[in-house]
């Protein structure tokens, strides 16, 4: 290393680097903070430190035929610009699941890895995306649920259907590009007028699990529980994990009562849609490729 023998050369450049210290540290903590744009639904990763569609699971009174795209082809969810599998999250986790994510996760719940992707088949299709951008899970912002929560956080839905009206429209996916692209336009003008029942009426991630079910998933709130959607596919399987565990729905996956479990988790139209026979057929196929 060189020495600075010249100390009044010394004491010049230490004032001057002194100087550009609140300078530096100022520009570093606004790129850390992520701000968001107002009302936007998208939540940055913490920088450095950190069916068909789902139409019912668990607890609300409505019929599950009147939710909107109901037979609806995951398939076709996912956009064209993925996450790269290769990005790595702090904390050792990964946007993308490995086969080893299945098996942890499988081994802690005491059921087959097998009967875990027969979901991720039918709820977010067989390329197994939890995502279909950079941080952004796949979602299905639901009408019929929003209709429920909106009005019970004070929102009036003659008033928002006036000064938004694409939240009450089918997907756009000619204006915005993409299923996708167009579900995430009608969460973000509902999350201008009021956030939280917006995010709960969203269903989230390859599990699709709705948002009003944040507490069964063990998160402290509902946005903790998008955060951690929003993060990797992971922390979805960790939360499909808990939610399965917290409604009594492990030991008829873990005996492949496919019925009792599609009943639970999809809803009552559950067997009319052969939910449980499209979950015994994706198991058979997942159960054959593993020997």
């Amino acid at each position: 290393m060189m020495h600075l023998r010249n100390t009044t050369l010394y004491s010049l450049l230490t004032a001057a680097l002194v100087s550009l210290v609140p300078l530096m540290g100022s520009a570093t903590a606004g790129a850390a903070v992520g701000v968001e744009e107002p009302g936007a639904c998208t939540h940055p990763l913490p920088p450095l430190a950190p069916d068909s569609v789902a139409d019912f699971k668990l607890g609300f009174d409505f019929d599950p035929e009147d939710v909107e795209l109901s037979t609806f082809d995951p398939e076709n969810w996912l956009d064209s610009t993925l996450v790269e599998p290769s990005v790595k999250l702090p904390e050792g986790r990964f946007y993308t699941l490995t086969d080893d994510d299945y098996r942890e996760v499988a081994e802690e719940l005491g059921v087959e890895t097998a009967a875990i992707k027969a979901v991720v088949d039918i709820e977010a299709g067989r390329s197994h995306q939890g995502f279909w951008s950079p941080g952004k899970p796949l979602i299905n912002f639901d009408l019929t649920m929003y209709r429920k929560f909106a009005p019970r956080y004070g929102v009036s839905l003659k008033k928002a259907q006036k000064s938004a009206p694409v939240i009450f429209a089918r997907p756009d996916t000619k204006r915005y590009g993409s299923y996708q692209a167009a579900q995430q336009a009608r969460l973000d003008a509902a999350c201008n007028i009021e956030r939280r029942s917006a995010l709960e009426s969203t269903f989230w991630g390859m599990f699709q699990i709705g948002g009003f079910n944040w507490r069964k998933c063990g998160a402290e709130s509902v946005e903790d529980f998008v955060n951690l959607m929003s993060r990797s596919e992971r922390d979805q399987l960790e939360l499909f994990a808990r939610f399965i565990a917290n409604n009594g729905m492990l030991d008829d996956i873990r005996n492949k009562r496919w019925l009792k479990f599609a009943l639970k988790y999809n809803g009552p139209k559950a067997k009319s849609r052969g939910y449980h026979t499209r979950l015994a057929a994706s198991y058979k196929r997942h159960k054959a490729a593993e020997k």
